[in-house]
C-alpha cells in the first residue's frame, strides 16, 4: 500500500474518518455507529446508467456500492444495503475480485469509478484506488457522499478526487436529527461542501464525449411536505458557494416500505412542490444543472437482490 492508503488502515484502530467520531478499533471488531470492519463490505459493483447524463454516458459508470452508511435516512432508497444493523461481513468481497470488476466494466467502456456511501470506507477507498494505480488504471474518481464528512476528510482528498459528488440533505437541523440521526448535518455538510468549492470551484471540466473528467456536482432530493427545507439549501448553495455550482435538482423521491405510513414522507412528491423548488432555483439565478421528470421515481428504484439493483 502507498503511504496515505496505509495511513487510512491505521485510522481504523482509532477510528474518527466521519463525524460521528467513534473512535473505536475496528480491526479489533469493535464496531462503532456504522457497524462495519475492516474488510471490503461492497455490495455491488455495477455500469450504473441512471445517473446525471454528464456521469454516465453511452456506458455509464462503474459505482461501487459500500456497505452500511454512516447516517440512517429513513427513508433511504438503498435501504437494503445501508441498514447498519446488517452484518458487514455478509458483504465483504476479495479485494482482487473487487478490481477485476472494476477492470471488466472499465474495459466495457466506463471511464469512472464512483465510490458510493464512502465517508465510513475512506480506507477501503484508497486501497482500491492504489490497487488499480498498480495495474495502470487512471479511471476518473468519483466521490458520491451524502455529505456527512469531516472537513480535513474532504481536505485530504485533494489530488485523489476528479469528481465530489456530494448531497446537501436538509438545512433544517431539527430534520436532519429526525430524518437521520444527525442534528448537526447542516453544519458539517456546510464545511465539507465550501472545501469541495474552493477545491474545484463552479466550472466542470468534460471531455471530448461530454463526460465529467474534473469538477462539483451538487445533489439535491426534495422530500414531500419540505419544500422551505429544499429552498433554504438552494440559498446556502447560491449565498456561500455560488449559483454558478451545478446542481442536481432530484424529483425521484418513493416512499419505501419503511416509511409507506408516514405522517408526512409516506406519499411521492407532488409537481406542484417539485415546480415551486424549481421556480426558487431560477430565482436564485443557477442556471447550471439538471432537473427530473416527476415520473423518475419509476426509473431509480433500486433492487440490490439482483446483480446489477438497477436493471
Amino acid at each position: 500500500m502507498t503511504e496515505l492508503a496505509d495511513n487510512w488502515q491505521a485510522k481504523l484502530r482509532n477510528c474518527n474518518c466521519c463525524p460521528r467520531e467513534c473512535a473505536t478499533d475496528r480491526a479489533a471488531l469493535k464496531k462503532g455507529f456504522c457497524n462495519t470492519g475492516t474488510g471490503f463490505a461492497v455490495t455491488s459493483i455495477c455500469a450504473h446508467m441512471g445517473e446525471e447524463p454528464v456521469l454516465s454516458g453511452p456506458h455509464g459508470i462503474c459505482n461501487i456500492f459500500f456497505a452500511h452508511c454512516n447516517l440512517q435516512c429513513i427513508y433511504c432508497q438503498n435501504y437494503q444495503i445501508s441498514d447498519n444493523r446488517t452484518p458487514s461481513e455478509w458483504f465483504e468481497m476479495p479485494l482482487e475480485d473487487i478490481i477485476a470488476e472494476i477492470e471488466a466494466i472499465l474495459d466495457s467502456g466506463a471511464i469512472g469509478v464512483g465510490f458510493v456511501s464512502p465517508s465510513h470506507a475512506l480506507a477501503q477507498m484508497h486501497r482500491i484506488i492504489e490497487a488499480l494505480r498498480q495495474r495502470g488504471r487512471k479511471p476518473v474518481y468519483v466521490y458520491n457522499t451524502n455529505g456527512y464528512d469531516k472537513l480535513d476528510t474532504i481536505q485530504s482528498l485533494e489530488g485523489t478526487i476528479d469528481v465530489y459528488l456530494p448531497d446537501l440533505k436538509y438545512a433544517d437541523s431539527a430534520l436532519a436529527r429526525e430524518y437521520s440521526g444527525a442534528g448537526d448535518y447542516p453544519e458539517v455538510a456546510g464545511r465539507a461542501l465550501k472545501e469541495m468549492y474552493r477545491q474545484k470551484g463552479a466550472d466542470i471540466t468534460l471531455d471530448d464525449n461530454e463526460l465529467i473528467i474534473d469538477g462539483l456536482v451538487i445533489r439535491h432530493l426534495v422530500l414531500p411536505n419540505h419544500v422551505d427545507n429544499s429552498k433554504a439549501v438552494l440559498r446556502f448553495i447560491a449565498e456561500e458557494l455560488s449559483p454558478d455550482v451545478h446542481i442536481s435538482l432530484m424529483a425521484q423521491y418513493h416512499p419505501t416500505p419503511r416509511v409507506a405510513d408516514h405522517p408526512r414522507l409516506g406519499r411521492p412528491l407532488r409537481q406542484r412542490e417539485y415546480d415551486e423548488v424549481v421556480r426558487e432555483f431560477e430565482r436564485l439565478g443557477f442556471y447550471r444543472g439538471f432537473v427530473q421528470d416527476l415520473s423518475s421515481p419509476h426509473h431509480y428504484l433500486p433492487d440490490f437482490m439482483k446483480d446489477n439493483p438497477f436493471e
